[in-house]
């Protein structure tokens, strides 16, 4: 009896002593089409940062439209990183004092790891012949795209079609203006993110062509299959930057600054930028961008910059209230 009492003793000074294991945890705030990205990258990174640090970390998800996640941080969704599909979310953040100001200067390439262009998905053998921009003004097509106003990927699909009417109008604004409105006006649904929009294409099998960016036309093929869709490049889209962010207010309160630093450098990393390009997104790393050179179609890629003026200037006429893009979605 007195022995077992001694082995007990020792047993809970030896269970005492053994140092617990370290844990990081961390929120990951994304847009809405990220999920499988994110399934295949942050196990990788798991196995990186414990090589590194001998901690182990758990990063937690949140999908949804890019300007609907951004309004839910505002509101306290505790992200400690985002990482979106539209510049000017991570400005709203930054407007907000939870993001640095100068967050475009605080990775690479202006935080911008990996970047994609809308591009077509249509229905098998493409029955309605669709190859580029001008066959959506068509009576007899209709596109799925998500809401323009709740959804980055909606909002890249809007700006990529007018920039294509501007070039082929020579600059003409009007023209440009009427292309757009006849393919928000033949929208049969608008959802508010990326996710249910390829749902409403896929599985309600509502409209003839999803627009949606070149990196989720392939997975969405693979994903179904036996329905035979189609990937299609337009002639001319527009550059999609997929910026990251430190929310630097959370992350600091909760003590997770250093891993979510270390998580967002992480996705410049070879190993990451591997991943990023077998899930069909154009990199920023130039030997793993040429490795996968044939899967990518060559593009004419604008520019919102050259086209637009930046996104302040298209954010103040297009979408801020009673811009362009409520004036030519009226009634949509």
């Amino acid at each position: 009896m007195i022995l077992s009492k001694f082995r007990a003793a020792a047993l809970a000074l030896a269970i005492g002593a053994t140092p617990a294991v370290a844990q990081d945890k961390i929120l990951n705030v994304s847009y809405d089409i990220a999920r499988e990205l994110f399934e295949a990258l942050n196990p990788e990174f798991q196995k990186h940062w414990q090589e590194k640090t001998g901690r182990t970390v758990t990063i937690d998800q949140s999908h949804g439209g890019s300007s609907k996640q951004a309004r839910a941080i505002l509101e306290g969704l505790d992200a400690d990183v985002v990482t979106f599909n539209q510049e000017t979310d991570v400005d709203v953040l930054a407007k907000a004092g939870l993001v640095a100001e100068d967050w475009r200067n605080a990775f690479p390439n202006g935080a911008s790891p990996y970047y994609s262009l809308p591009a077509f998905l249509v229905r098998e053998g493409n029955p309605k012949n669709i190859k580029d921009w001008s066959d959506l003004t068509r009576d007899d097509v209709q596109a799925v795209f998500p809401n323009p106003k709740t959804s980055g990927n909606g909002r890249y699909t809007y700006l990529a079609a007018y920039a294509y009417a501007l070039e082929q109008n020579g600059g003409d604004q009007a023209k440009a203006q009427e292309f757009v409105r006849k393919i928000l006006s033949q929208v049969p649904v608008f959802d508010t993110g990326g996710r249910a929009a390829t749902q409403t294409f896929a599985e309600r099998e509502i409209g003839d062509v999803l627009i949606t960016f070149e990196a989720e036309t392939a997975g969405i093929a693979k994903q179904y299959a036996d329905r035979g869709f189609v990937a299609v490049t337009p002639s001319t889209s527009l550059f999609a930057a997929f910026p990251i962010a430190l929310v630097a207010q959370n992350a600091e309160r909760k003590g997770t600054t250093e891993v979510s630093t270390e998580y967002l450098n992480w996705l410049y990393s070879p190993e990451a930028q591997d991943t990023l390009a077998e899930n069909h997104y154009r990199v920023t790393d130039k030997d793993v961008a040429a490795k996968f050179a044939d899967q990518q179609p060559e593009v004419k890629l604008l520019t919102v910059d050259d086209v637009f003026g930046g996104w302040d200037k298209v954010t103040e006429e297009h979408f801020a209230e009673g811009g362009i893009l409520d004036q030519v979605f009226v009634n949509q």
